[in-house]
């Protein structure tokens, strides 16, 4: 078995191989980039429009409660704007903006007393819920698949199967070695293969 459909993929157990860095994940434009950096207001809430699917993504995979994920991203909005003028490049923006989501949605998740999970259909789409209705017989599969993940290997796979983010650039929102990375993302692609082989429709698998 190659892969399966909608952005995750399920290599062969044990598969430790690194592809190279993605040439493009979707960044904003350097123009836009560079305006934010200099305090544009406009140009700043243009680039936060911009990546908004994306960490929203990671806070959800995170906390699994819409509302907690909201409270996160403001948050998130103002540690990166305070952050702006010091991001220096060595990691793609859209890599940098998730590790920011990444560790605020973990403080989130350590605040808490209990989670308050919701219906995935109830949050705006992300690219891995529209891409995966098309070939699952329920979209909410996919969700209840990652739930049974760990919250890191949750973030790994998102950042590299549907994000397109190379490895490096999630070993630097993880703050883990590349190994670490590469280790997660195999261990859970081996157990999504498993969890969601029953759901595929006929020759949605290869």
């Amino acid at each position: 078995m190659g892969s399966v459909q909608a952005g995750v993929s399920v290599n062969e157990p044990g598969s430790r191989e690194i592809p190279p860095e993605s040439e493009n994940c979707g960044e904003i434009d350097s123009t836009t980039l560079a305006a934010a950096r200099a305090g544009d207001t406009a140009a700043y809430l243009r680039l936060l429009r911009h990546y908004d699917a994306r960490l929203r993504a990671v806070a959800w995979r995170v906390l699994h409660d819409a509302d907690l994920m909201d409270d996160a991203l403001q948050e998130v909005a103002v540690k990166a704007l305070r952050g702006m003028s010091g991001f220096r490049g060595e990691a793609p923006l859209g890599a940098w903006l998730c590790r920011i989501a990444y560790t605020t949605s973990v403080t989130f998740a350590e605040r808490r007393d209990r989670s308050t999970p919701v219906d995935p259909s109830e949050l705006p789409d992300t690219p891995w819920q529209t891409d995966l209705a098309e070939r699952v017989v329920d979209a909410s599969v996919i969700d209840d698949a990652l739930s049974t993940l760990p919250a890191d290997q949750r973030i790994a796979v998102l950042l590299i199967d549907e994000l397109g983010y190379g490895y490096a650039a999630a070993a630097h929102v993880l703050d883990v070695p590349l190994g670490t990375v590469a280790s997660r993302v195999s261990t859970a692609r081996a157990r999504l293969r498993t969890e969601l082989a029953p759901f595929f429709r006929q020759g949605g698998a290869s």
